[in-house]
């Protein structure tokens, strides 16, 4: 890594970035080459490709911190009575957006999340086809890096100018008819929305950088799926927030599944809307 990266305000985040980029080589050979597709339990698909940045990934973490426990997608069958006496861990998916990759799309990323307490203290969103990353936590900041020698700050946008369109990101795979009441309800709101889609955790970066306003989620998630791109967002100066506006959170619990939440800009002027709206 070089020196823009030594500055970062929290001691394992060029680190983490660095094994990010190279985890995500390791699935580049699989990415376009006709991968086989197994389902697993839960009937989601993996490859090669997740399973070879599983082992590289955890690996790294184990020699760059070896007190810090892992729980992968990969691995996450971890009995709750081990899980819920950690303090801190990683909290990762080796390869976000199957999906994404097995069609071809260069929209999927390597997410780790540093999890204190059931909280994110910073995560790293990687992009293995094109070298940018995102990264970043609440009290951090935080940047993209398109390239090994640059990093720019990114933040949130509270307001639009003249010339912008309110953005929602919105699943190209996942909607219910909860989200599509509160869309409508939120165009009542801040007028004309434009829908905007992206693949897996890129939607959080999209609201970080500025280029979108709000993500809602009423449909399933994983907590690897999410963890690592809050930290982004929270470092951007965005939040994302239970429907009862509660921050959103990772404490030990038997099920690993998310429940619904907002990604938006912590001072959105349309916030208390949004929630009065999710709440209805």
């Amino acid at each position: 890594m070089t020196d823009v990266f030594a500055h970062l305000p929290h001691p394992l985040l060029a680190p983490v970035i660095d094994l990010c980029r190279r985890t995500g080589e390791s699935t580049l050979p699989f990415w376009r080459a006709g991968v086989e597709v197994t389902a697993k339990s839960d009937n989601t698909p993996v490859t090669a490709a997740d399973l070879a940045a599983h082992e590289v990934l955890a690996a790294g973490l184990k020699a760059l911190a070896p007190d810090i426990h892992v729980l992968s997608e990969e691995d996450a069958n971890i009995p709750l009575n081990e899980r819920s006496g950690w303090q801190r861990w990683w909290l990762v998916d080796p390869l976000d957006g199957t999906k994404e990759f097995i069609s071809g799309s260069e929209e999927f990323t390597v997410n780790v999340a540093l999890i204190e307490n059931g909280r994110v203290v910073f995560g790293v969103v990687s992009m293995p086809t094109n070298n940018r990353c995102y990264f970043g936590g609440a009290g951090l900041g935080a940047w993209r890096s398109d390239d090994a020698q640059h990093i720019a700050p990114i933040c949130v946008r509270n307001a639009l100018a003249a010339d912008e369109t309110f953005t929602v990101v919105a699943s190209r795979r996942h909607s219910s008819p909860e989200q599509e009441k509160l869309l409508a309800g939120l165009a009542s709101v801040v007028g004309e929305l434009q829908l905007t889609n992206i693949g897996s955790s890129l939607k959080f970066c999209l609201l970080a950088e500025g280029a979108a306003d709000c993500y809602p989620r009423l449909a399933p998630t994983s907590q690897w799926d999410t963890a690592a791109a809050q930290g982004v967002l929270e470092g951007a100066g965005g939040v994302v927030l239970d429907l009862s506006g509660e921050v959103f959170s990772y404490p030990a619990r038997e099920s690993l599944l998310n429940g619904f939440f907002l990604a938006l800009p912590a001072k959105a002027p349309w916030r208390a809307a949004l929630l009065e709206l999710a709440g209805s």
